[in-house]
């Protein structure tokens, strides 16, 4: 259970507010108790605590106490009004007991400083990135001329990582359009093996410093789970549509080929004090000349290390709380328009001089929360969720694409069937029953 979690879930009780009242040493007590049992993660915090609290309000029966009791009582029934005043005081008493104990604040770097180029170019490593890589890719003609001589290209890749003598390969270039056009960067197959391999090692260390809203290409993390927390916070800061608030949606203009290559390893060298992991990440870094490609699947990674610095500046800078980020789209929620004015000219200048990245001039949009918010296919009401009629259209168009070549033998009827049933998924999280029905009639008429 995790500090943040803990701290809710005990202040959320009714018997916490009663603490509130009781004398200043039970109090202390209490809180130094409850806290010992959350920092040390287990769930008996909230059982030891409520017996505390028990004994307060026992105590004050048995000394016939009443002004105490009918005072808990008050509290209890207005507790929505002192409720958030509350869970700030003990909040931020429990954050100090743990900064004591653990060093530090919740938000400090862990410095690593060796080990991670022998994890990373380890065999066991390798293999394991070699197996996670060809998943979805073993009817490539280029993975299979790797797979055909597996052992010893993985051992070739061993020797030249541990002589020093590695050199990345040159990428080869397509188009992709989806729904825009993009240009994908593609490695050999060795380079990607090596990809996945340094992302095996590197992820768990640095996600663990990300604020928890950050959904890009992330475990257990993604679009959808994005969606629902934007739609969470919007009904909880709207308090379900009885209050107008507005959302600021920004969009960083090109942001892979705008990311500077010296601050993206410096900010990698903040974490990483390991001289040979540093000598391979920055090869991996430089083998494009300027920014970093879309398709490796460190640059997801190196993304998301880079965007931490705007995520920290919004979080504890400009104290923003409903506040999500996926990739480098971003939005905030709040009740003055004026206030997110304001916040497009800080965080503006911020990201040039921090991170050298500019906000796309066209793609800063302010909305009323009735208006719906536009994210990432969806369009965000106060009382539903709907496809974002772009989306539908494409939708639409490549089904009749994949029907027709149906018609002409170059997929099968499992392969339509597969493109089908995965636009019908994407219907389940929103309201889209006529979607659907028109769906089904498209495919009657074809």
């Amino acid at each position: 259970m995790s500090l943040e979690i803990s701290c809710r879930s005990f202040s959320n009780s009714k018997y916490f507010l009663v603490s509130m009242i009781s004398k200043s040493p039970v109090r202390r007590i209490n809180l130094f108790i409850t806290s010992i049992f959350i920092l040390a993660e287990f769930k008996v915090g909230s059982l030891v605590f409520l017996l505390c609290n028990a004994a307060v309000i026992i105590k004050s029966i048995i000394s016939k106490d009443t002004g105490r009791i009918c005072l808990a009582w008050i509290l209890w029934k207005k507790r929505n009004k002192f409720f958030y005043k509350i869970h700030k005081f003990y909040a931020k008493q429990v954050h100090q007991i743990w900064q004591l104990l653990r060093g530090g604040g919740l938000n400090r770097i862990e410095v690593c400083h060796s080990g991670i180029f022998e994890k990373i170019i380890s065999l066991e490593n390798l293999f394991l990135a070699w197996n996670e890589f060809r998943k979805s890719k073993r009817n490539k003609k280029d993975v299979q001329q790797f797979e055909f001589n597996l052992e010893n290209n993985l051992f070739q890749l061993y020797q030249e990582l541990q002589n020093k003598t590695y050199q990345h390969s040159q990428y080869t270039a397509f188009n992709v359009c989806d729904p825009k056009l993009r240009r994908i960067h593609k490695a050999n197959v060795r380079d990607r093996v090596l990809h996945h391999a340094i992302f095996r090692i590197l992820y768990p260390l640095f996600d663990q410093d990300f604020i928890f809203d950050s959904y890009s290409c992330r475990v257990r993390k993604g679009t959808h789970k994005a969606v629902d927390r934007l739609e969470n916070f919007s009904n909880k800061l709207s308090r379900n549509n009885s209050r107008n608030i507005f959302a600021l949606k920004c969009d960083i203009r090109k942001f892979f080929d705008s990311i500077d290559q010296e601050i993206l390893l410096r900010l990698i060298k903040n974490k990483i004090k390991d001289d040979e992991a540093i000598w391979l990440i920055k090869k991996i870094v430089s083998s494009f000349p300027e920014g970093i490609p879309l398709g490796n699947v460190t640059s997801q990674l190196f993304a998301n290390i880079y965007l931490n610095e705007l995520d920290q500046f919004v979080k504890h800078k400009l104290k923003e709380k409903y506040y999500l980020r996926y990739c480098d789209d971003f939005i905030i929620l709040t009740e003055n328009k004026n206030h997110l004015e304001n916040l497009i000219v800080r965080i503006d200048e911020f990201l040039q001089s921090e991170l050298k990245l500019n906000l796309h001039p066209n793609k800063i949009i302010i909305r009323k929360f009735h208006q719906g918010i536009d994210f990432l296919g969806y369009v965000i009401l106060p009382r539903h969720r709907v496809l974002r009629t772009k989306t539908k259209r494409r939708m639409f168009r490549k089904l009749k694409e994949k029907h027709m070549q149906l018609q002409s033998g170059i997929i099968s009827q499992e392969k339509f069937e597969q493109s089908r049933q995965s636009y019908l998924g994407i219907l389940k999280h929103c309201q889209g029953y006529g979607i659907r029905r028109e769906i089904g009639n498209i495919v009657q008429r074809l």
